[in-house]
């Protein structure tokens, strides 16, 4: 962490606009080998994207509130990570639109094909990959957690 600190301005910008570079580019990594992102993994994108785009617009200006920017999206995403962590524990209920209910009531066959076709391909409260009980969301959870914080040390630091 010492060594992290005694970053200059710049070098915090860069490390922690690549972290969201190489987040965002592992995420379509994993897309590419087929597994597909639900609505709240591509939630997640976003952040680190604008991430990115204020990590250059702050190398560029020095501008320290943009600093501040970054390490709000960085949060932002980390949030939703967490969010999306406890949606996959079943730990609360995730949006409708990306999340399994049960049946209620009795369905005629119209209203449940209509249910049916209207179904996401890739729910969020379903695991795709996990290493020692860690998943996908986990990891950005935690890892942006900890852009965040560079993020932070960037923008207490004078440009």
């Amino acid at each position: 962490m010492k060594l992290i600190k005694n970053l200059s301005f710049n070098h915090l910008v860069l490390l922690a606009t690549i972290g969201s570079v190489l987040v965002l580019g592992g995420a379509f990594v994993f897309q590419a080998f087929g597994f597909a992102p639900c609505k709240l993994c591509l939630w997640q994108r976003w952040p680190h994207a604008a991430a990115i785009a204020i990590g250059a617009a702050t190398l560029t200006t020095q501008k320290r509130l943009l600093a501040w920017l970054g390490a709000a999206a960085a949060a932002t995403t980390s949030g939703l990570g967490v969010y999306h962590s406890g949606v996959e524990r079943k730990l609360w209920e995730g949006p409708t639109t990306c999340t399994s209910s049960a049946l209620t009531g009795e369905l005629d066959p119209a209203d449940l094909l209509n249910q049916i076709l209207a179904a996401p391909l890739v729910r969020c409260d379903e695991i795709p990959w996990e290493m020692f009980g860690v998943t996908m969301a986990n990891l950005n959870a935690l890892g942006s957690a900890g852009l965040a914080i560079i993020w932070i040390l960037a923008a207490r630091k004078a440009a």
